[in-house]
């Protein structure tokens, strides 16, 4: 008789699988099948890009799936070629909370160092005429191409047909695969007062296998367009992009190169006589090669013989039309020259293009409907525009359906704090606050970069109009914190607290990208030290993104006395946890202790509660100091779901930290 006898259930059948986000619990009623033919969704998603399918994986994960979630993409499958392809610091941070970082990182192209190249100014040569020229390019000076602290201090570049198979393939973990339907067209949507319960009706068509075309309908009660920059449902919401684009055109390139140009495998701004040029490195591809992305100016001169009264639209159009492939690397040898640059030999350009720079921004992000309530919102390109010059476009859009996901989810879910009939869920509205302000930063930031990179240094007028290499490399190092996405900082709102009178002196203190906790900044990444296993850990990991709220008690010296402020804080925080909704705000406790301790020394809630997320400080790392919280004082902090910090309060401010969760979560 075997001693052991396996058998299985479908609890064991779970642990040999990898562990999954648990969903957020619900309050509000589940949604009702429907009795007739029509399909029923709570939310609906228009657009399987990066923001529209990173925003349906939140939503899935979250625990919007199975026959609650749709999205709809006009698209066969995944892009297999161009496009967006740059990850930025904080972007990386926010897949690793998901678990979907390590194929990226380890398999996409680090870029770590910029490169910038400028005209040479020492070999002047004189041509027939007497008139001094200059020839050829020099290195100017390299520089770390993130200069602010980030848990990874480097960009990734990697396929985004890539990004979206690995979103996909996890997406597939949490819904049904018919969760994305491709090849399947937006038409518009419209609001119907009669079926108060889904009031949106979506309009689509596909194509039939017999080549005939089919419409379809589908009702939501939440309608998101990441449907690009010509989004149709922008477009049904009434809103219009607005802004300018400039008489700036580039060529991009991606390809296997061929050059003697002794940077082509760093991020470079290559500025000559004859233009400019941005290098960006990219991933290896099957074959062993690497690829290799060009931005290419086009000089003005290109197709401006057009007749005097056809529309800039027009004109513009003819010059984009002009600039053909031999035509981009004949610019590419002309700025790198003395150096030569081609396409490596037995290999064909992986994908090419011309685009012309604009910014430009829609004043909303959402749309109310006759109940009081936002139920349309936009993300990503269909809100904002931009150059791709600072490799902004697929993260920004990626953190618009960050932002929006979580809240998304509490509100359908009866999360946040009840209202009344026919007035909108102040905490969903924070979205378009947030991201209307990232979107406004983008366009300016991008509008500066942009004319910068496209001037050309060394002209009579460069210095007057802020064109120096001195000049565009303050404007780059200036700008990291932005586009690394280190430092966004969200404004004081419902969910970011700031009080009236600093509550504690020197954690207000010293440069914010340096680590201090500051509300509606993002919690830094620091290594701490479990105390329960003595592993060390890294504190965003203890975070993970599950759209839950996290309460962080950072205590004092003073942890093991039973008087004391810190026993107070966590007993009082575990108190106003408990008025919550169970299991939508987790305690982690941090100490600075260095003598060893007995669970029995603290309240007995840290053990129930908190036994593995109570931390200590790691060798390498004080967070104290890195957080500029001082050991004698301590504090609470809460982290949203999102990494931001949404408030501070003295280990003696727990009455803040009650009336904080009452403004976001329903009591229960």
């Amino acid at each position: 008789m075997p001693v052991f006898q396996e058998t299985s259930n479908a609890a064991r059948d779970l642990r040999i699988l990898p562990s999954r986000a648990p969903p957020l619990p619900r309050l509000s009623p589940e949604p009702a099948h429907s009795e007739t033919s029509e399909d029923n969704r709570e939310v609906v998603v228009i657009g399987a890009g990066p923001s529209g399918l990173f925003l349906t994986l939140l939503l899935a994960r979250y625990g919007v799936a199975n026959s609650s979630l749709l999205c709809l993409d006009s698209k066969p499958g995944t892009l297999k070629a161009g496009q967006a392809d740059g990850l930025q610091p904080r972007t990386l941070e926010v897949l690793q909370s998901l678990g979907i970082a390590d194929e990226i990182i380890s398999d996409g192209c680090h870029m770590e160092e910029v490169a910038f190249w400028n005209p040479v100014h020492s070999n002047r040569q004189t041509n027939g005429n007497g008139v001094h020229t200059e020839k050829g390019i020099e290195r100017t000076s390299v520089v770390p191409d993130v200069n602010v602290p980030a848990r990874y201090p480097f960009e990734v570049t990697i396929h985004q047909g890539r990004i979206e198979r690995i979103l996909q393939e996890n997406l597939e973990v949490y819904a049904p695969k018919d969760t994305i339907r491709r090849s399947h067209r937006f038409l518009e949507h419209t609001v119907d007062d009669a079926h108060p319960d889904f009031p949106i009706l979506v309009k689509y068509e596909y194509d039939l296998p017999d080549g005939t075309t089919q419409q379809g309908t589908v009702r939501t009660k939440y309608l998101v367009g990441a449907d690009g920059a010509r989004s149709l449902v922008r477009k049904c919401m009434g809103l219009e992009l607005e802004g300018e684009t400039s008489d700036h055109i580039w060529g991009v390139c991606d390809f296997v190169v061929d050059t003697d140009f002794p940077d082509i495998r760093k991020r470079c701004a290559v500025h000559s006589d004859a233009g400019s040029v941005m290098v960006i490195p990219r991933e290896r591809i099957a074959s062993g090669d690497y690829l290799t992305r060009l931005y290419v100016q086009v000089p003005g001169e290109v197709a401006r013989d057009v007749d005097s009264e056809t529309d800039k639209k027009t004109a513009d159009k003819k010059r984009r039309g002009a600039v053909t492939l031999e035509y981009i690397f004949e610019q590419a040898q002309a700025v790198f020259a003395p150096y030569n640059i081609k396409i490596k030999e037995g290999t064909q350009p992986d994908w090419w293009a011309a685009y012309q720079i604009g910014q430009r921004m829609t004043p909303k992000f959402s749309a109310r409907t006759s109940d009081g309530v936002d139920r349309v919102f936009i993300v990503g390109d269909a809100c904002h525009t931009h150059s791709p010059k600072a490799g902004q476009g697929m993260n920004v859009s990626m953190m618009d359906s960050y932002n929006l996901a979580w809240k998304l989810v509490h509100s359908l879910h009866g999360l946040t704090p009840q209202r009344p009939l026919g007035t909108a869920d102040p905490v969903l509205e924070t979205f378009e606050q947030e991201r209307v302000d990232v979107a406004r930063r983008l366009i300016e930031f991008d509008t500066q970069f942009s004319h910068m990179f496209s001037g050309q240094m060394g002209e009579a007028d460069a210095e007057a109009a802020g064109l120096t290499h001195e000049e565009f490399l303050r404007v780059f190092n200036e700008g990291s914190d932005f586009t690394s996405g280190c430092g966004i900082h969200y404004k004081n709102n419902r969910l970011i607290r700031t009080p009236l009178e600093s509550y504690i002196g020197e954690v207000t203190q010293g440069d914010p990208l340096r680590g201090p906790l500051i509300p509606g900044r993002r919690l830094l990444n620091v290594e701490v030290k479990r105390y329960a296993d003595g592993n060390t850990r890294q504190l965003q990991d203890e975070m993970p993104s599950t759209g839950r709220y996290h309460v962080l008690l950072v205590a004092s010296n003073d942890l093991l006395d039973k008087s004391g402020s810190s026993q107070s804080a966590i007993v009082s925080s575990m108190e106003i946890i408990q008025k919550f909704p169970a299991g939508v705000v987790n305690p982690i406790i941090l100490h600075p202790l260095k003598e060893r301790f007995e669970w029995s020394d603290l309240p007995s809630c840290v053990k129930t509660f908190a036994e593995m997320r109570t931390y200590g400080l790691a060798k390498q790392e004080d967070a104290y100091e890195i957080f500029g919280v001082p050991k004698d004082e301590g504090l609470i902090a809460v982290i949203r779901p999102d990494g931001y910090v949404g408030m501070l309060a003295a280990l003696t401010g727990s009455k803040l930290l009650d009336a904080y969760f009452r403004g976001c979560l329903v009591s229960i």
